[in-house]
């Protein structure tokens, strides 16, 4: 069989289903069979998150389907800008892969100059999960619903504070399109990252805050904050019982996602063998679970859904940005 033959294969069985795909080799430009050595998964984020924690729960699923060793490495800093870059510099061969998420791929770049080109220099391989955020309050809040809330914000005026996990992060994108749409004065405090921004919430310091269900959980069930709304378009079917923002602010919404990319060139035998792979780890039973527990949709994308997410997230982010001249 031919080179172009088994790649004319594999497109029609990728197109057919991902669990035909899994099961069959790929081969790299070079003509090697994919994957021959090991593969390495850079979380551009700390060790021991729930972010960390999902890319190795995948990690574990690609070991036992390629029968290939996978590695997760931790390359944090500078918003995950520094572990995307590194990503980004590394050969087009399918063997180094990003845990991408919204902030360095697709919402960094309108608000600094980066050392990458987010859609230029990756290849979208597969979302794994997607994060909407969660409208929270301290836990002594006399507001039940997001229509109290925001009525009684804008009697208040400008005397009403949020926090985010700092400028430019999707919590402080997020509260400022929901000034927009529902007509609020939120004046913005900016914490250097979760864990002092749920305190702060928790401590009346500021009166909303956009969290992620990944970081609040231990809060609320502590007590000491309260979950008002998801950002997603429609309710989550994980937290049923929480409504959507836009059933009271229409046109709102706020999803974060994470997922695989790869450093553009790869090619398409070996991003399809990758794609196919990672969206049968995330319909795993106990990967699923883990996640939902987490309030997180599993994804599970192809390569062209995940792109259409990158240029969503422009595409929405970009008028904000340029709006409030934000900067970081």
């Amino acid at each position: 069989m031919t080179l172009h033959t088994r790649r004319s294969a594999l497109r029609m069985l990728a197109a057919g289903g991902a669990a035909a795909s899994v099961g069959l080799p790929a081969f790299s430009q070079q003509g090697e069979a994919f994957p021959s050595r090991v593969i390495r998964i850079v979380v551009p984020g700390p060790a021991g998150g729930t972010i960390d924690q999902s890319a190795r729960a995948i990690a574990q699923t690609m070991r036992e389907v390629l029968g290939q060793t996978v590695i997760v490495e931790n390359k944090p800093g500078a918003g995950g800008t520094i572990g995307t870059d590194y990503v980004a510099k590394q050969p087009a061969d399918g063997y180094t892969l990003v845990f991408g998420y919204s902030g360095p791929i697709a919402t960094a770049g309108l608000m600094r100059k980066l050392p990458y080109d987010p859609q230029k220099d990756f290849r979208p391989i597969s979302g794994v999960m997607r994060v909407p955020v969660i409208l929270a309050v301290p836990a002594d809040s006399p507001h039940k619903s997001v229509a109290e809330f925001v009525a009684w914000a804008r009697s208040r005026g400008d005397k009403v504070n949020y926090g985010s996990t700092g400028v430019g992060s999707s919590s402080h994108l997020a509260s400022e399109y929901f000034n927009e749409l529902a007509g609020t004065r939120f004046q913005h405090i900016p914490y250097t990252g979760g864990p002092p921004l749920l305190t702060a919430l928790a401590e009346g310091q500021v009166q909303m805050a956009f969290v992620t269900g990944l970081d609040g959980a231990a809060m609320v069930q502590a007590g000491k904050i309260r979950y008002l709304a998801v950002t997603s378009p429609k309710r989550m079917p994980v937290v049923p019982d929480l409504p959507a923002i836009a059933e009271t602010v229409p046109g709102f919404q706020a999803v974060a996602w994470f997922g695989v990319l790869a450093p553009a060139g790869v090619p398409d035998p070996v991003a399809q063998k990758l794609s196919s792979t990672i969206a049968a780890a995330v319909r795993r039973p106990e990967v699923s679970k883990f996640l939902t527990d987490r309030i997180v949709e599993p994804w599970g994308s192809t390569q062209e859904e995940l792109g259409r997410a990158i240029e969503g997230d422009i595409a929405q982010w970009g008028p904000i940005v340029k709006k409030l001249n934000i900067t970081v």
